[in-house]
């Protein structure tokens, strides 16, 4: 695991959150994770750089087995939308369906974050970001919302990215992700666990 440098350059540091809780084509979910991490390495050449493996018990509480959870950093160029298109068609390659909102799953692959890149605006990014959890249930975006609204209250997406870009800031909030992580409660951050 390394941290990526950053860069002075157009090109923007992109995270990327796997995680896996039910087979694919490639094996059971650590196995899963991993393949992933080699097809990502695999498309986006330049310095990817990867977290540790965790497991984490599955989001919301019951809604299936436990997550194996991941991270990757790289910087690219590329369109946030050109980076969703290929990160969806990995996911299609492992075997991925999309039946029930937060269900069980073969292969996630979140776009968290592109640098200081906030999309659609952030209205709307604010709008996502304070949805109620009730509602965060039953309603999904339409469009890309960068970063992630939920990237702050997760810390099985925060553990793996302080592995891959601890200081990367989101943009709206002014906060790290040490800074984030910090912020979570400790029985939440103790349920995710380093394979």
């Amino acid at each position: 695991m390394t941290q990526p440098f950053l860069r002075d350059t157009p090109e923007r540091l992109t995270l990327v959150a796997l995680g896996s809780n039910a087979e694919s084509p490639h094996g059971g979910a650590r196995t899963t994770v991993q393949a992933a991490m080699a097809a990502l390495q695999a498309s986006f050449e330049d310095g990817i750089a990867v977290s540790r493996l965790f497991a984490t018990p599955a989001f919301p509480a019951g809604s299936g087995p436990d997550f194996v959870n991941a991270a990757v950093a790289f910087h690219s160029v590329a369109a946030a939308s050109d980076i969703l298109d290929r990160l969806h068609g990995i996911e299609a390659e492992f075997g991925r369906t999309r039946r029930a909102r937060w269900g069980q799953r073969s292969l996630d692959l979140d776009l968290i974050a592109m640098g200081d890149l906030v999309l659609p605006d952030a209205a709307t990014q604010a709008r996502w970001r304070d949805l109620p959890l009730t509602e965060q249930q039953r309603h999904a975006p339409e469009e890309l919302i960068l970063p992630h609204p939920r990237v702050q209250d997760r810390p099985f997406v925060l553990v793996p990215l302080a592995d891959v870009a601890v200081e990367w800031r989101h943009p709206i909030l002014d906060l790290s992700v040490a800074q984030m992580l910090a912020a979570r409660p400790e029985t939440e951050k103790a349920g995710v666990k380093p394979l």
